[in-house]
Parts: structure tokens; C-alpha cells; sequence
């Protein structure tokens, strides 16, 4: 029986942090702030906008300026998404050990569409997997399943020959709450100080050679 294996794309697959980050010191440019360091940004990654304007400016949903600070950042953002932006390494070797074990591959991700796909095709990503979902495909995102569920119906896939791969809590909740199985990427952002043994996903990988293993425990390959 084929298998799909989903993973989420910034943190995961994904080291786009230092392009996310230099972005929030660009709002903080606009303001007279000094930049601020990459690893005091680089955790709040995998919130995107909304994380890294809490951590450039302090400013959260519901701010009088939000709204129109986060339309400048992702303005900012697809002006360079491409230009640090690379896949982890060991990535290359992990997407044709899945395919040429016969199963399919692709990716869910809350970055909003229209930013995930030219990330994915700079990526070389785009002629090997078999489904990209944003933010903003379905009504919900994660830690909603519906992006999940979605993902698995257009590629042809009952939940349970799913699994789920992504560097946040909430991409473990939304595996879950789809009936997919669940792996952290620990070497992502969103694990940073956080006790990711305890979101019970059904395995942790601390670098991208360590997901095969897990990934051939579950298909039982």
C-alpha cells in the first residue's frame, strides 16, 4: 500500500529563517531600531508574520497598526523570499528515499499560497511533490486539520496512510486531529526551548537523516 508523507515547509523542509528575519529588522529599519540578532528572530520563524512582528516590534493581532504593519511585511518579504532561503540539508537524499520506496510526498504549510509556491519552486520542490497547501487554501489553518485532510484527498489518501512531519506544536495537533501519524523535526524552529516530548507525536528526528528511520518504523517498510 502507498504511503503520503506531508511535511510542513518552513522549519521542516525549509531553512528559511534568515530571509524571515532579515524582513523583521527591515520593519525595525523603518522604525530607527537597531537590527536585532539572527538567533534572537530566527524561533519565531515559524509563526511567520505574526511571531516576528511580536519579536521585531512588539506589536500582536489586535494593535492599531497590525494590520497594516503585516501587509508591509509580507510585501517586504516576497521582494526577497528567495535570496537565504535553502532546503536543510539532507533534504534531497530524504524526498528520493521516499519516492523510491513508491510512496508520494507534499506539503502543508500556513505560510499563505500565494508566498508558499514560488518558495517551493525555488526550492526545486515543485515537480516532485504531489500537493502544496497554504495558510490560506482552506477556510482553516493549522492546527486546524482541514488543511491536512485537504492535502490527503487531492493527492488520493485515506488519512491513516499519512503522516504528518513539521517543527511546531501545532503541526502535531493538526496531524493528529486529521488521524495522520505525527514526527517532530527537532531541528526545526518551533522546537526551540520547547518540550516537544510531550505533543505524544509518534516520533522526534533531531536532524533531517534521522526522519527515514521513523519514516520506515511507520510505513513498516
Amino acid at each position: 500500500m502507498s504511503k503520503l508523507v506531508l511535511f510542513d515547509l518552513d522549519g521542516t523542509l525549509a531553512d528559511s529563517a534568515p530571509d524571515l528575519a532579515a524582513t523583521a529588522n527591515l520593519a525595525r529599519e523603518r522604525r530607527g531600531l537597531p537590527p536585532l540578532p539572527y538567533l534572537e528572530l530566527r524561533p519565531y520563524s515559524t509563526q511567520g508574520a505574526r511571531g516576528l512582528l511580536k519579536a521585531g516590534l512588539n506589536i500582536e493581532p489586535g494593535h492599531p497598526e497590525y494590520n497594516d504593519l503585516r501587509q508591509q511585511f509580507l510585501n517586504d518579504y516576497e521582494q526577497r523570499m528567495g535570496e537565504l532561503t535553502t532546503l536543510f540539508e539532507g533534504v534531497h537524499e530524504l524526498l528520493d528515499r521516499i519516492q523510491s520506496h513508491g510512496f508520494r510526498w507534499g506539503i502543508v504549510t500556513n505560510k499563505l499560497e500565494y508566498l508558499a509556491r514560488p518558495v517551493v519552486e525555488h526550492l526545486g520542490l515543485a515537480t516532485g511533490t504531489a500537493v502544496v497547501v497554504g495558510g490560506d487554501t482552506t477556510p482553516h489553518a493549522k492546527p486546524h486539520p482541514a488543511p491536512l485532510l485537504h492535502a490527503a484527498n487531492q493527492a488520493g489518501f485515506h488519512p491513516g496512510q499519512c503522516i504528518y512531519i513539521g517543527d511546531d506544536q501545532r503541526d502535531i495537533l493538526a496531524g493528529k486531529a486529521a488521524g495522520m501519524a505525527t514526527l517532530v523535526a527537532a531541528y526545526g524552529y518551533g522546537t526551540v526551548n520547547a518540550p516537544y516530548p510531550t505533543w505524544e507525536a509518534d516520533g522526534i528526528a533531531e536532524n533531517v537523516p534521522d526522519l527515514w528511520p521513523l519514516i520506515q518504523r511507520w510505513a513498516g517498510v
